[in-house]
Parts: structure tokens; sequence; C-alpha cells
């Protein structure tokens, strides 16, 4: 089975953990490193033979558009992460009509791809914006990877359902949560910090436990997350730092292995695989 591996291309001051303690006035200043950390990915899939999609901020593809070409032209999949990482549930519909519009013109100018597959920032569409999938839908949007089906201090929508999903009646969009592990009567996250942090095997047992069940799984990670050099936020509460710093240098070496255990692909593929059968 074809499995969906996707990165969300953001810089080390974008994450969510530290929207309180940077200013995004301060962005333009700080110490880029998302090319450089996003050409290591890059090489990396090289390696391994995969092909994966790149949810990528507007704000990255407007000041990296020869990154955004790199990652087309090695046959990866470009798709949107909104503007500049806020969350949907900070916007009203019309703001947030505008922030896809924005980023899209962003990603397709730079990249040469038409964009039609969407993640929400920190996976914020839950049951606070139910109006979200419905922009997605009549923007043309053809998938969404933005729902987390597990309860979390940052993020998810503990009730939404673990597998594809239509949530727009009569609408051709698709909702492709990401892949958790169903443990008894708890969800455990296995993508980003998750599989940097626990044992690789919690995420290849949740990647055979969709497959059994007929399923694809769908792995994201941060190109951050292979930088064990970037600089450190000292004043960010010390719940963040652990979860953000801790493993940073065994991450390559744990995506090689992921890479090499399962068939990964990009989500475009993987949701046209599973459109047929998506009720």
């Amino acid at each position: 089975m074809l499995h969906a591996m996707s990165v969300d291309v953001e810089d080390w001051f974008q994450v969510g953990a530290f929207e309180r303690v940077i200013d995004r006035a301060d962005w333009e200043r700080l110490d880029r490193r998302v090319e450089r950390n996003t050409d290591a990915v890059l090489s990396l899939f090289a390696e391994s033979g995969v092909k994966a999609t790149f949810f990528t901020l507007g704000w990255v593809a407007e000041r990296h558009p020869a990154l955004m070409r790199r990652i087309a032209g090695a046959g990866h999949e470009i798709a949107s992460h909104g503007l500049d990482h806020k969350r949907i549930f900070t916007f009203t519909p019309a703001e947030f009509r505008a922030d896809l519009a924005r980023a899209r013109a962003a990603l397709e100018d730079a990249s040469g791809q038409k964009v039609t597959g969407y993640r929400a920032p920190s996976f914020s569409l839950d049951k606070r914006t139910p109006w979200a999938h419905e922009i997605l839908a009549e923007e043309g949007y053809t998938y969404s990877s933005s729902v987390a089906p597990l309860r979390h201090d940052h993020y998810g929508w503990a009730d939404a359902p673990r597998y594809a999903f239509r949530p727009v009646r009569g609408a051709d969009l698709i909702e492709v949560p990401v892949t958790v592990a169903q443990l008894g009567a708890r969800r455990l996250a296995t993508g980003g910090g998750f599989f940097r942090l626990l044992p690789a095997a919690l995420t290849d047992f949740a990647v055979r436990q969709v497959a059994g069940e007929g399923h694809p799984a769908v792995f994201y990670f941060h190109p951050w997350e292979i930088d064990p050099e970037q600089p450190r936020v000292a004043s960010a509460p010390m719940r963040s730092k652990l979860r953000h710093y801790s493993r940073l240098g065994a991450m390559a070496g744990k995506l090689r292995g992921l890479a090499g255990r399962h068939q990964w692909g990009r989500m475009d593929a993987v949701v046209a695989a599973l459109r047929p059968h998506v009720a």
C-alpha cells in the first residue's frame, strides 16, 4: 500500500510552540534556516527514492522561490500550509479565504505547480471552524490533511474520524487526517515530534495498523526537526523547549529508517487512490 509522506515547510521561529514568545514583527531579522534544512530533506528523499508532498507556507515561498522550484523539479508536490502559520480559528471566514488566496498565489507563482492540497497550521481545522472545509471546497481544493483526530494540549479534534472522509456534502473535497495509533480507547500521534521523541516502533505499528484496516498512513514532519544547530529560544516555556529541541540529532537517521520500511508517496497520489472508496 502507498502511504503519504508529507513535510510541513516552516522555519524554526514560526512553530506554534513559540508563537507567544517570538513576535511576528521580528521574523525578518531572524536567521532563516528553512532553505538549507529543506534542501537536506530533498537529499534524504533522493537517497531513499521517496516522493512527498511539501505543505509550504506562502511566507516561505515569497522569500525562497528557487526552493519551491527545486522541490517541484525533484518530482514532489507543493501544497499549501497557509500564508504565515496563523491558526484557522483566529480568522473570520473572509480572512481565511484571503489567507488561502495569497498563499496559493505565492506557491503557484514560485513553483509553477497548481496547488490543490491544504494543511492547516498546527492542525487547527477542528469543530470550532466548520466553515473552513466549505471554503476549501469553494476555492477548488481537492483534499485537505488538516485534522489530527486526537486530544492534545495544542491541537486536535478528538472525535473526528481516523480515516478519510468527505466533509462537505456534494463537494469533491476529501479530508485525510494524519495517522494516529489506536491503543484501546486511546489515540496516540505518530508524526513530527512524537516520531522524534518516541520509539520508531510506535509509528511502524500505526502504519501497519491502519494498512491492516485497509487505509493508507499519513506521516508528517518539519525541516527544522533535522537541524540540531538551530538557535535556542531561552524565553520559551520549558515544556516547549523539551518538545522542540530533544533528539534533533537523531531525526534524520530515524527518517531514513522509516523511508526504507514502508512505501511512501505524494498526498495527491494517495488521495487519487482513495477517492473512489470515500463515502
